[in-house]
């Protein structure tokens, strides 16, 4: 009798010590999947998107395909995606939307297998929207209305869009304007936001940027404020690259935008040992947001390579953003 009651009792540790095991390995594989849900539960909503652009350099060297995104993204407990343009392949030699829908269709069938929700089109390669040649400007409008009907066919709400160009204040705010007008009344048809960003050069300047945004006056533009992108100015007039000779204020800057925006592009580049990134203050930043009631989603953008693994990069942003969310007053 004392066999079995020793056998019994053995087996019931086995046993316990097997199920305790097994619920730790399941709660350590969910922790991924459950944040976004454990963020969401705070007393102020946060729903935090991935951008493809986190992955801009795997992908042009070939380490990575880009119609892997959306796995990607699920994997790393990501809901909410946000496509590039210019990280796809676009067949100069057919119809510019026949190729645009077609991609479209791919993303689609690609959400869908993922279960995540595309909530941004990044447009780069649509021409430029201020461009001084006023025939090559009406025909980058148009082709931007190819990714809004994109956007529509894949259950997204919004495109951003940059207004490249001119570099000349006046100019610029006229070609903007006019651009904005025709492709923010076709986008309003089709219930999709039109969101530029402070990408490069006089878009840096959010004053200039409220004042096209204003002059247009249509409900289906809007803004996409970047934390990171606020030279209006650099050496030798180039868009991208050379030492800023004239750098908005970003804080300041974002304030100014955030009345307009859709969605807020969370920048990040390198981050100190606490965690905290090194060109912005984000628990500023998200003050900032909270104060001005933002509801909207933020992206997390990672673009330095070089000190991280792009993996590790958007894994400290997002985290970074939740704790600085969770700090704001």
């Amino acid at each position: 009798m004392k066999k079995y009651a020793t056998l019994l009792l053995v087996c019931t540790l086995l046993f316990s010590c097997k199920n305790t095991s097994s619920e730790t390995e399941q709660i350590a594989e969910s922790d991924a999947q459950t944040e976004n849900d454990e963020v969401k539960m705070n007393n102020e909503p946060l729903t935090i998107s991935l951008a493809q652009w986190s992955y801009h350099l795997p992908i042009q060297k070939g380490e990575m395909d880009a119609m892997d995104f959306a796995e990607k993204a699920k994997e790393l407990g990501f809901d909410n995606i946000e496509y590039v343009d210019q990280l796809y392949a676009i067949d100069p030699n057919k119809p510019y939307k026949e190729e645009v829908m077609r991609l479209a269709a791919a993303w689609k069938e690609k959400n869908e297998e993922f279960e995540v929700n595309p909530n941004l089109i990044m447009i780069d390669t649509a021409g430029e929207l201020a461009d001084p040649s006023e025939e090559k400007r009406k025909a980058a409008v148009e082709m931007h209305k190819a990714w809004v009907d994109a956007a529509v066919e894949i259950g997204c709400p919004a495109i951003r869009v940059n207004l490249f160009g001119y570099t000349e204040i006046e100019p610029w705010h006229k070609a903007s304007v006019a651009s904005l007008k025709e492709l923010g009344a076709y986008a309003l048809e089709k219930n999709i936001k039109v969101l530029p960003e402070n990408h490069a050069q006089l878009s840096n300047n959010p004053e200039l940027m409220v004042s096209v945004i204003d002059e247009v006056n249509l409900s289906s533009v809007g803004t996409l404020p970047d934390f990171g992108n606020w030279c209006v100015l650099r050496e030798g007039g180039d868009r991208w690259n050379g030492p800023c000779l004239d750098e908005y204020d970003r804080y300041k800057g974002i304030k100014l935008l955030l009345p307009f925006a859709g969605g807020v592009s969370a920048k990040s580049n390198d981050f100190d040992e606490n965690g905290d990134e090194t060109t912005t203050d984000y628990y500023k930043m998200m003050q900032i947001l909270k104060d001005a009631n933002f509801s909207g989603i933020i992206g997390v953008e990672y673009e330095n390579e070089e000190y991280m693994d792009p993996t590790e990069g958007i894994l400290a942003t997002k985290a970074l953003i939740i704790k600085a969310h969770q700090q704001a007053n």
